[in-house]
């Protein structure tokens, strides 16, 4: 849930000038803000008045925002905007390097990079001056041999922390990307020279059309299946950014041809349990990714995982757990329900999973612990658990699927959790 910063509101008589602008920043940032809501905007502003700011901030997001994804974009672009008195200083600072001057030691908020983006569209800094003595020529020899280029770098990138621009190049990273799985031996078998069972019904078939001689022994091997997938995405306000990337990387397995699964099922929750399985396989991935949004009515609500993995069992565990499903369980695992509860489901899920990996975007910290009381009642029902913030790490998940005794952190944690 956005909140409403109390900072002071510059004296600007050119109201409408400025709101015009501010309209076109946010449409920078990735807002469909057309010209009918500027309008909008400025007539609900001369309505409600802007003596309170808190009533500003609202009237603006109220004719603005449409879309419950974009009111962390918004709060941004409008603090930056309207609130902060240094922001262009702010900005230059965050998206640009100096080669002299003081850098600010902390990261990026969620959306900030993406709204100084947007409010620097077309703005450019000049290189500062290099101070020349004595005519004497100073030169700089850089070792570039140990920096990572601009894919490596977005790799490692936390979702998060990333621009307009480098979400669209993420995306189309993560539409490449594969999550091959092997297939699973069955208790049917199927005919086979190099068998190493005997196929006992077709060897005694045989005989009996020479007179009960057995001729030839026929031989059989397991038939090989393919699993499911099963992903359950968390898309409660701490964890929209994520999940969006998530989507993306769920989209192009469950469309990809030959990647081995059977078939894909994909759930949202938040506050309550969706299916987004049909809207998924929909070709087009902006297609795809705005049908699940409709789908889904509690995008950035409150979190109620105990509820949903309960709601799950009940309606859709014997539906999509079959064959040995492997299933993605993407969420930070801050809940406030009852603990006990909570384990409950997770353990029926559990038992229902052939493997169950939790992804989670808080292991990008390095000084993580299992404090929070819905962590520490999931963390023992998991096969793994692993981190879930970065191009890097979900490429990393076919490591996890493939090799049934990688844990990820599941055993560093728990054992911080009984130490």
């Amino acid at each position: 849930m956005t909140e409403y910063a109390p900072l002071d509101l510059p004296d600007d008589p050119k109201l409408t000038h400025n709101i015009t602008h501010f309209a076109r920043a946010l449409r920078a940032a990735g807002l469909t803000i057309g010209s009918g809501r500027v309008i909008d905007a400025v007539r609900a502003v001369a309505a409600a008045g802007f003596s309170s700011r808190e009533d500003f901030f609202y009237t603006l997001r109220a004719c603005l925002v449409t879309r419950p994804e974009h009111l962390v974009v918004f709060a941004q672009v409008f603090r930056l905007y309207w609130r902060d008195p240094r922001y262009v200083e702010h900005m230059m600072a965050m998206m640009l390097p100096a080669i002299r001057g003081v850098q600010e030691d902390r990261a990026a908020q969620a959306g900030e990079k993406r709204a100084a983006e947007a409010l620097l569209d077309g703005v450019t800094r000049d290189a500062p001056a290099i101070d020349e003595r004595d005519g004497d020529e100073v030169q700089v020899e850089v070792d570039a041999s140990a920096t990572m280029s601009g894919d490596e770098r977005l790799r490692q990138l936390d979702f998060e922390q990333m621009s307009t621009a480098e979400m669209r190049q993420a995306r189309r990273m993560l539409a490449r990307l594969t999550l091959p799985v092997k297939p699973l031996a069955s208790r049917r078998g199927m005919v086979s020279p190099q068998g190493t069972r005997i196929d006992m019904r077709r060897s005694f078939r045989g005989a009996l059309r020479h007179g009960g001689e057995m001729r030839r022994i026929h031989c059989k091997k397991p038939r090989e299946r393919w699993p499911n997938l099963v992903v359950l995405c968390d898309i409660s306000g701490s964890m929209s950014q994520y999940s969006r990337m998530v989507l993306h990387f769920l989209h192009a397995v469950a469309n990809q041809k030959g990647a081995g699964w059977a078939k894909v099922h994909a759930f949202t929750f938040g506050t309550r349990l969706t299916n987004i399985t049909r809207q998924l396989a929909t070709r087009d991935v902006d297609a795809a990714l705005a049908a699940a949004g409709r789908q889904a009515q509690d995008w950035e609500g409150g979190t109620r995982i105990g509820a949903c993995l309960h709601a799950f069992n009940r309606d859709w565990s014997r539906r999509v757990m079959g064959q040995g499903a492997v299933v993605l369980l993407i969420t930070d695992g801050l809940d406030r329900d009852d603990p006990d509860a909570l384990a409950h489901e997770m353990e029926r899920l559990h038992l229902s999973a052939r493997r169950l990996i939790w992804l989670n975007p808080l292991l990008r910290w390095e000084g993580f612990a299992p404090k929070a009381q819905g962590i520490r009642a999931m963390l023992p029902h998991v096969d793994a658990f692993r981190a879930g913030h970065s191009i890097a790490t979900l490429e990393d998940l076919a490591e996890a699927i493939s090799r049934r005794d990688d844990d990820g952190e599941k055993a560093r944690l728990m054992a911080a959790l009984h130490g």
